[in-house]
């Protein structure tokens, strides 16, 4: 039956009028997610060189094993933000002679195969193939494995769990992040240490292996409650309640972010296909490159991150640098359409969101290959990159709602200042100044790592509040807005 299922979705992709543009999407989408998998692949292998240098006269076994539940907690965390349902029509199928527990079974199949699934073994299995297989032996060694993969699939249906139960809800990811915080503050301040509750019991199934047993009770359990959920909520009435028209897209892996998605598909058609907007997609990659200007030896051996913050800022948040100060007046010729759409003011927002973050990201795994110069650039960029999605993309769509400059798409790319005015210049103030205002006091201290680790969180703390931030912005918005279509009238 599952033949049938996925034979039944590769007619449903060729048969889609989109599908000459699918094939190119996924073939892309393959060639990213082999590139992200090589780097973490790359991490494994290395891991133990990084954690020497991260943490001078320490066993790189014990802080593996300390940094492990961390890992997942941020994996939850990331899942949360990134990781969609599994797709299926499934109503066709409910009307014929067909168990529900074999459309399940399906669903979950499908659940599996997801890149968050594969990366903790791309990175933590190398290491403790290399690096405690020789030590403990590789009884242990499969011990490690078992676990890794139990606490991936847990997270993994933990996410569809919560997901399917509570639907799109920004408190979640809120929760979530402030007991991360919390519970990092605690380890900080010697509390209750979660590396150290993370040491101590990896560290015994290193010894005691067959402990690790007790973890596939986690799969199983979570496994059983998503299933049991399916079955009660798989019913005709149920999917025609919740159904929304669909608007098909020549970018189908969008459309897993549901109408947000779509949105972004829109957005992304209009930049391709104008000069101007295709020039600020086209600079994303080609700046990520600036930091061969800035990246000194000198300055890298040395720890001088506050001379390499602005050139980190500019590649991780080039696209919203670039793209973002024009934001609303990249749609001026048909933003009086948008006011009438059916489109809410908040759905329109969310979209940017999604569209900074998704940029954001893909930028930012580009340029991991500075890791080939230093390990401390990664832990710069992802530390920068979760400024620039956090507090960056809140910064950019607020002064949008300031910008009341036309812009004509139809325009030369080059030397072109239509459109600029005084939101652009002010934008770049608190977006350029704030990571170096945070940095300043650990810098002074000599306490570099410090200082970028604290602009990480507080990108992720503004990420949590992403849903507060959407609803206060979707206020200005709609308080602004006539006068935003107003200013787009003027030629």
């Amino acid at each position: 039956m599952y033949k049938i299922f996925l034979h039944h979705q590769l007619l449903e992709f060729w048969r889609g009028r989109n599908k000459a543009s699918g094939i190119i999407t996924k073939v892309l989408m393959i060639f990213i997610i082999l590139y992200f998998l090589l780097v973490a692949i790359g991490l494994g292998f290395f891991m133990k060189s990084f954690l020497t240098k991260l943490f001078p006269g320490k066993d790189p076994v014990l802080v593996f094993n300390g940094f492990i539940l961390y890992y997942f907690l941020a994996d939850f965390l990331m899942r949360v933000q990134l990781q969609e349902l599994p797709t299926l029509s499934v109503k066709p199928y409910l009307t014929v002679n067909l168990s529900k527990k074999t459309i399940i079974k399906f669903l979950n199949l499908r659940s599996f195969f997801t890149f968050f699934n594969l990366l903790p073994i791309f990175i933590f299995l190398p290491f403790v193939f290399i690096s405690i297989a020789p030590i403990s032996g590789s009884l242990s060694a499969m011990a490690y494995t078992l676990i890794v993969l139990s606490l991936a699939i847990f997270n993994n249906f933990l996410i569809l769990y919560i997901k399917r139960k509570a639907g799109s809800n920004g408190f979640i990811i809120l929760f979530g992040v402030a007991a991360m915080l919390i519970l990092a503050a605690l380890d900080y301040f010697n509390i209750i240490s979660i590396s150290h509750i993370s040491g101590l019991l990896f560290s015994y199934i290193s010894h005691h292996p067959l402990w690790s047993l007790i973890f596939i009770l986690l799969p199983v359990s979570i496994v059983g409650i998503n299933s049991k959920y399916l079955r009660n909520n798989l019913y005709l009435e149920e999917i025609s309640k919740k159904e929304v028209a669909k608007v098909s897209t020549d970018y189908p892996f969008l459309n897993r972010f549901g109408h947000t998605g779509r949105l972004v598909a829109l957005e992304l058609k209009l930049i391709l296909r104008h000069k101007r907007s295709k020039s600020a997609l086209t600079m994303s990659f080609l700046f990520v490159l600036y930091g061969l200007l800035f990246y000194k030896k000198q300055l890298i051996d040395k720890n001088s991150f506050g001379s390499l913050l602005f050139a980190a800022i500019f590649m991780t948040g080039i696209f919203q640098i670039v793209y973002g100060q024009f934001m609303y007046a990249w749609q001026s010729s048909h933003f009086d359409g948008l006011l009438t759409s059916p489109v809410t003011a908040k759905d329109f927002l969310r979209a940017k969101f999604l569209m900074f973050t998704l940029a954001a990201t893909l930028v930012t795994m580009v340029t991991f290959f500075y890791g080939f110069i230093s390990w401390k650039l990664i832990l710069l960029h992802l530390c920068v990159y979760l400024y620039n999605i956090g507090f960056g993309t809140v910064i950019v769509l607020y002064f949008a709602c300031y910008n009341r400059k036309r812009l004509d798409l139809t325009k030369a790319a080059s030397f072109n200042w239509q459109g600029v005015g005084a939101s652009q210049w002010l934008l770049g103030i608190p977006l350029l100044l704030m990571p170096f205002l945070i940095y300043l006091p650990f810098g002074i201290y000599d306490l570099p790592f410090w200082g970028i680790i604290s602009i990480g969180l507080f990108g992720l703390i503004t990420l949590a509040m992403r849903e507060i931030w959407l609803n206060l912005l979707t206020r200005l918005f709609i308080k602004q807005r006539y006068k935003i279509a107003e200013g787009f009238r003027e030629h």
